[in-house]
């Protein structure tokens, strides 16, 4: 796998460089803006790992453009700690998740591999985790156990789209708020609740033994039953 990191600060670099290569990943670094959206818009890479801020265009602006092309390259932003604004504007701009400093290694690696089985996924449109997957273009979720479907709203779409290509990691209810409706509020966080209800009910039904488990105080976890 091809990763593209723009990051200003030289030491973040240097270390997000040197804990991807000891994962075997290709990384290419660059520290501005304007060289990060050259190299993003080549689309040899198969994720882009974007600072918000930094010199010349933003990460936003990045992939503003990325998208703006018709590329469907997988993007992870980090953001600062409190950033809830660029977080939003991150995701409305088209980003597929964001980080938020500090965080810890293997958050990051997770987030780096879900993201990179996601865009191998989506060549064809499928999602598997489990006995499950997901058709994106038609909604449908299977099991593949029984041959039991049915199909999902939109939103119950997003959910498990997200769920899946997350797999294995724990995805917190704010980066569902977000990436689902687009603002923070205990409104969202409820919605979140009540759709994640309606999404393991569609479950049930088609026979999975995938699940979604709630970690208190953290988030939700796509797991075997």
């Amino acid at each position: 796998m091809k990763l593209l990191l723009v990051e200003d600060e030289a030491p973040m670099r240097q270390a997000l460089e040197e804990i991807l290569h000891r994962e075997n990943y290709d990384v290419v670094s660059c520290a501005d803006g304007e060289k990060g959206l050259d190299e993003a818009v080549s689309g040899v890479y198969d994720l882009l790992i974007l600072d918000v801020m930094l010199p010349g265009k933003s990460g936003i602006e990045i992939t503003e453009n990325v998208r703006a092309q018709g590329m469907k390259t997988p993007v992870l932003l980090l953001t600062a700690l409190g950033e809830l604004d660029d977080k939003v504007k991150g995701l409305d701009s088209g980003a597929d998740d964001y980080l938020t400093k500090p965080f810890q290694t293997r958050e990051l690696l997770a987030r780096v591999r879900a993201l990179c089985r996601r865009n191998v996924a989506a060549a064809d449109g499928q999602l598997i985790a489990g006995d499950l997957q997901l058709d994106v273009g038609s909604s449908v979720l299977t099991c593949t156990e029984n041959g039991q479907q049915v199909r999902l709203g939109e939103k119950e779409l997003r959910i498990m789209e997200y769920l899946i290509a997350g797999q294995g990691t724990i995805t917190p209810r704010e980066q569902l708020a977000l990436k689902i409706w687009g603002v923070e509020s205990e409104a969202e966080y409820n919605n979140v609740e009540v759709y994640i209800s309606f999404t393991r009910k569609k479950m049930a039904y088609i026979g999975t033994h995938m699940m979604i488990k709630a970690v208190r105080g953290l988030g939700y976890e796509l797991k075997k039953a």
